[in-house]
């Protein structure tokens, strides 16, 4: 239970600061373009997703049980996200995410971190790649400029209304999203400690303002951001709210704490260190309550943005406090300038993340398994995409936990039939 960093303070050194505040600005400069296109794609205002990383991002790394975790607004939540807006308004997400923080409080208490071991890979692989495809739909229309009459929520919908107004598509933007996808992928392999994101965006994005190009910007579609935080406060908390808001809070809390044990356990794989589970999950609870209280988005570790962070030399919790203060310091004294950045390249930056979030370099891995573990795979993930995640998280742990059992050597009841 005891955070990782009062760990890693008793032998701190200056050595150690350098390699952390390098990592933690470069992590910076990687999070701000994901956690404004992260907030836009899930119907939130684009500060939304800045304040979610400064507030969560900081405490995540101050009471977590991982050295090298970077928390913050990430793209599993888009869905349930866009989901809780749509149906209780940006309020009610904040009171979701207020009462998951709440849950993932009670569940590092009773050392529910060590649960995460009796939830089927297959059911995570499976909503994994369920919110992938949805995140990259969503995307289509900014990427490639499209002008649908009306744009469903739902995917089936969305695809439709898509394919219908194909003959919209706007060339410019289509060229901004592939440039910028494109400089990512190239930046990435050149020079992958660089931070690229924010460069491809913001060259794109550049080019977009010094040509007078007709595309959708932050600032034409939102407005211009916010240089402070907002003002903390409490949600409104009714009886009738939280009962109806409660399936989402579970739903949020159990995508939080699966998500960064996930990534912890990454984490860990990279750097060779061993990561608190309950100090993790009670850190997790602690960060999705300070952001609902400044009105920002529901967040856990980024398992992209924890290797960011590992591979730029981070080395303690002190490089997560000061991505999130880098960031701080870009919304007080630059905010302004995301105002200028080009829906289509924020576009280009999700379809990447979205690739990345299905890691299909494990495909094969998936297709050789065990049918039984393929089947559910594929069932969790057409319930994502065509149902709910609710009902495709529930449906995959309890097939999951069944199979589990069936596979197990259990002997025979000692026990017959008497005679009748």
């Amino acid at each position: 239970m005891k955070p990782k960093i009062l760990t890693t303070l008793t032998t701190y050194s200056s050595s150690l600061f350098v390699s952390d505040l390098f990592a933690g600005i470069t992590v910076a400069l990687v999070a701000i373009p994901l956690s404004l296109a992260i907030a836009i794609a899930s119907g939130a205002d684009p500060a939304a997703g800045l304040v979610t990383a400064i507030v969560a991002g900081f405490l995540i790394s101050a009471l977590g049980g991982s050295r090298v975790q970077i928390g913050g607004p990430t793209g599993a939540f888009i869905v349930v996200v866009f989901g809780v807006i749509a149906a209780h308004g940006y309020d009610g997400l904040v009171l979701a995410t207020f009462m998951a923080g709440i849950i993932l409080v009670l569940a590092g208490l009773l050392r529910a971190g060590n649960l995460i071991s009796f939830v089927p890979e297959s059911v995570v692989n499976g909503f994994t790649v369920g919110i992938a495809i949805i995140i990259a739909a969503s995307q289509i229309k900014d990427l490639f400029g499209l002008q649908p009459e009306h744009l469903p929520a739902e995917f089936i919908g969305k695809v439709d209304a898509l394919w219908a107004a194909r003959a919209t598509v706007d060339w410019t933007s289509l060229g901004i999203g592939a440039v910028t996808m494109a400089l990512i992928v190239l930046l990435r392999r050149i020079a992958p400690k660089f931070p690229g994101l924010i460069v491809a965006v913001g060259f794109t994005s550049a080019a977009v303002f010094l040509f007078d190009l007709p595309v959708d910007t932050i600032g034409s579609r939102f407005g211009t951001m916010p240089s402070q935080l907002p003002q903390p406060r409490l949600p409104d908390l009714t009886l009738n709210r939280v009962i109806e808001l409660l399936p989402s809070a579970f739903v949020i809390a159990f995508l939080a704490g699966v998500e960064s044990l996930l990534s912890a356990m990454v984490a860990d794989r990279m750097t060779g260190g061993q990561y608190r589970r309950n100090a993790e999950v009670m850190a997790q609870g602690a960060a999705n309550i300070g952001s609902a209280i400044f009105g920002g988005l529901p967040a856990t570790g980024a398992i992209a943005r924890t290797a960011t962070n590992v591979r730029a030399g981070g080395k303690t919790p002190v490089a997560g406090l000061v991505h999130a203060l880098a960031i701080l310091l870009a919304v007080l004294f630059a905010a302004p300038l995301a105002g200028y950045l080009a829906m289509p390249a924020l576009a280009g930056l999700l379809m990447l993340t979205a690739w990345n979030m299905s890691e299909p370099n494990k495909w094969p891995q998936y297709l050789s398994a065990q049918k039984s573990d393929l089947i559910l795979l594929l069932i969790t993930l057409i319930l994502t995409v065509v149902a709910d995640l609710t009902i495709a998280i529930g449906v995959g742990v309890s097939l999951g936990l069944a199979l589990r059992l069936r596979r197990r050597q259990v002997p025979p009841a000692e026990w017959t039939e008497p005679e009748r």
